[in-house]
C-alpha cells in the first residue's frame, strides 16, 4: 500500500544538529506534499517551540504536540483533541516520587500548550532550549499550584539527580494513571494514561481517513518508540537510541546526514 501520511519527530530526527531544517530536508518534504502526501510534525514540543520549525519545514496541516497529548491545525488553529492528566493522578505521582527523591521540581503544560506553570526553583534549572521559553518569564509557584489543575504534560527534574535515575524511580513506584517517557530533553515527561505519539497519529489518521499501513514515521528517542511500532513503516535515524533502532523497520542515515530526506527521496523515486 502506498504512503499517504508522513509523521516525523523533530529534535534529533528531522532537525539537524544545529536545530534547523536543512534545504535538502525542506525540498524532500515539499516533494512529498506535491505528491499528495500529508506531512505532520509529532513532537514533545509545545506550540511556542513548534511554530518557527513549522515555518522552516512548510508544515501547515495537523501537528501533534506534547508527545501526542494534543493535536492542533497549524493553519486554522482547530484543536483535534486534548488528553489531560487529572490533578489527583498528578498529586499521587508527586507524593510518591518525592518520598524517594526529595528535591524534585515540577512544571505543568496547560491551555493547549500555551500555558506553562513552574514550581518555585524550576526556572533556575532551565535553559531557553529546554522549553523554548525564557526561564526569566517562568516565575515560580508552590507545588500545590502546579498540581492543582489538569496538565497536558507534567515535567519533572532535579538539580543533581540524572534524568534516567528519575525515570527509573518513577517506573519503580508501580503507579498507574499516566504515561512517562523521555525525549532527550533534561527532564522526565508525563502524559495522561494511554497517551503516546502513536495514539496521537492514530487520531489524525482517523480524521483524514488514512490507514496505519499508509503511514511512514520517523524518530530517534524513547518517546518515538510506540509511533514507529504502530506505523506501517517505522524508520529510526542513525543516531537513534538502541531500543528505537531495534524496533524500527529501517535505520536511515543520521539526522546530521538528512536521513529523513534520504528516505523520502528514495520513496518518491521508487
Amino acid at each position: 500500500m502506498s504512503i499517504r501520511l508522513i509523521a516525523t519527530d523533530l529534535d534529533g530526527t528531522l532537525l539537524g544538529d544545529d536545530g534547523a531544517v536543512s534545504p535538502r530536508t525542506r525540498a524532500a518534504l515539499d516533494a512529498a506534499r506535491n505528491a499528495g502526501i500529508t506531512t505532520i510534525p509529532v513532537t514533545a514540543r509545545q506550540p511556542i517551540g513548534l511554530r518557527p520549525i513549522a515555518a522552516q519545514a512548510g508544515f501547515t496541516d495537523w501537528a501533534l504536540c506534547g508527545n501526542g497529548a494534543y493535536g492542533v491545525h497549524l493553519t486554522t488553529g482547530e484543536h483535534l483533541f486534548a488528553e489531560e492528566i487529572p490533578p489527583a493522578v498528578q498529586q499521587e505521582l508527586a507524593d510518591a516520587l518525592n518520598s524517594v527523591l526529595p528535591g524534585l521540581v515540577y512544571a505543568s503544560v496547560r491551555d493547549a500548550g500555551e500555558g506553562f506553570v513552574a514550581q518555585e526553583g524550576y526556572a533556575t534549572l532551565a535553559k531557553l532550549s529546554d522549553h523554548k521559553r525564557d526561564p526569566e518569564t517562568m516565575g515560580g509557584v508552590p507545588l500545590a499550584d502546579v498540581l492543582a489543575l489538569p496538565s497536558l504534560k507534567l515535567v519533572i527534574r532535579h538539580p543533581s539527580v540524572s534524568i534516567p535515575e528519575i525515570y527509573a524511580a518513577l517506573q519503580s513506584l508501580g503507579l498507574t494513571g499516566f504515561e512517562a517517557t523521555l525525549s532527550g530533553a533534561p527532564f522526565v515527561e508525563v502524559m495522561a494514561q494511554g497517551v503516546t505519539k502513536a495514539t496521537g497519529v492514530a487520531q489524525v489518521c482517523e480524521r483524514l481517513g488514512i490507514d496505519r499501513s499508509e503511514v511512514l514515521a520517523f524518530g530517534d528517542a524513547l518517546n518515538d518508540l510506540e509511533m514507529l511500532r504502530w506505523a506501517g513503516r517505522g524508520v529510526a535515524v542513525g543516531n537513534a537510541i538502541d531500543v528505537v533502532r531495534d524496533a524500527a523497520d529501517e535505520v536511515a542515515p543520521s539526522n546530521a546526514d538528512d536521513g529523513v530526506a534520504q528516505v523520502i527521496e528514495r520513496m518518491l523515486a521508487g
